[in-house]
């Protein structure tokens, strides 16, 4: 992959690669978004949902909205791709976040850019804690705001105001990500990538995450991308085998146009390339903290063997031993990614888990060489 970045970037052929994946895109019907009653709840004319994929709203009398359902089952990551909502369409918007019992909101446009309106407020603010969507019966509530440089982090809840069933979601609001742009890095676009995958949000045990631009087809598409492009890697046998350009056209067999530019394209395959950096450091890694746990649990079955022998270990001994156990290799404080941080710790509990068994058994060894033999009568 990353040769063929090389190659491309030396030809200075984005364009024509781009050109191509346009050009090889499917063409399917949307015959429902372009509807007389419809047409208002589209945010721009050329951008509509596939008839077959298009997400359905329930119990309403139009089930219409400009939104549809991604699948990647190999994967297992199903997104639904959606326009910035319209001031009249933020009821149906939420209706759809609680219909498909949606964990995550992720949105990559500000409110304004380049001083054109490119999506309704549709999240309450700290100033107007809560919103009201009388036409859908939901209520939505600010509960936490976490500002950081790239990016904010809001827990909002959602609540039926008819049952008074209410629904924690998470809000990834990207602020730094300009219209037809890419990100200032892979490196902080990842740590956004990140942070929403360590909510938990992407897994497949909740909802498909809403995720949206102001058309949902450029900005979007190189974050499902990107993520989808990263599982894959991960899964695979031979990572090699990932072919963005493939990935991007089948996902492309669900939402027309997704990836709007040439370099938003390019910032995607630098994006999975150094996230294949490290996922592969992280997983070197990991195998290191276990090999240095087998090389634990063989000194633990020797020094065990020695205890029920009776040889009491001195304690200049114990020290040596506990020194070996709980020295265990970490990476620098200053760990730039989620993933480093992830197998730190999982190498961490397990060290420790094993240093207790240790000494459980230690301590039942001591016990058993103290106890008083019976006489025989």
């Amino acid at each position: 992959m990353e040769n063929e970045f090389q190659g491309i970037d030396e030809e200075n052929g984005w364009s024509a690669v781009y050109g191509e994946i346009r050009n090889n895109s499917p063409v399917l019907s949307n015959k429902i978004a372009k509807n007389p009653e419809n047409k208002n709840r589209n945010r721009y004319r050329d951008v509509n949902p596939y008839d077959h994929s298009r997400v359905k709203l329930q119990n309403v009398e139009n089930d219409y909205i400009n939104a549809s359902l991604v699948v990647v089952e190999e994967a297992q990551r199903s997104y639904i791709l959606t326009q910035g909502p319209l001031p009249h369409t933020c009821c149906h918007f939420w209706l759809m976040v609680s219909q498909q019992k949606s964990k995550a909101i992720v949105m990559l446009n500000r409110i304004i850019e380049k001083d054109v309106v490119k999506c309704a407020q549709y999240w309450p603010t700290p100033e107007a804690e809560v919103l009201l969507f009388k036409e859908t019966g939901l209520c939505v509530k600010l509960l936490s705001e976490n500002v950081k440089p790239n990016y904010t982090v809001r827990v909002l809840q959602l609540q039926n105001i008819n049952t008074l069933e209410t629904r924690n979601i998470f809000h990834f609001h990207y602020t730094t990500w300009p219209d037809f742009g890419v990100p200032e890095s892979p490196g902080s676009f990842l740590d956004f990538l990140y942070e929403v995958r360590n909510s938990g949000s992407l897994d497949p045990e909740y909802g498909p995450s809403v995720v949206h631009c102001s058309a949902g087809i450029g900005r979007s598409g190189t974050f499902s991308l990107v993520d989808t492009c990263l599982i894959l890697i991960e899964k695979r046998k031979d990572p090699s085998t990932v072919d963005i350009k493939k990935v991007l056209l089948d996902m492309r067999r669900y939402r027309m146009g997704l990836i709007q530019t040439a370099g938003q394209l390019r910032f995607s395959y630098m994006a999975v390339i150094e996230g294949t950096k490290t996922i592969m450091e992280s997983s070197q890694n990991l195998s290191r903290g276990l090999s240095r746990e087998d090389e634990c649990l063989k000194t633990e079955g020797k020094q065990n063997d020695d205890l029920y022998n009776g040889n009491r270990l001195s304690e200049q001994e114990q020290t040596e031993m506990n020194s070996e156990f709980f020295n265990v290799p970490q990476e620098a404080d200053d760990t730039k990614s989620s993933l480093k941080r992830r197998a730190r710790d999982v190498r961490k509990a397990t060290t420790a888990n094993k240093v207790q068994k240790m000494k459980q058994k230690m301590h039942e060894a001591e016990r058993k060489r103290k106890r008083p033999r019976l006489l025989d009568t």
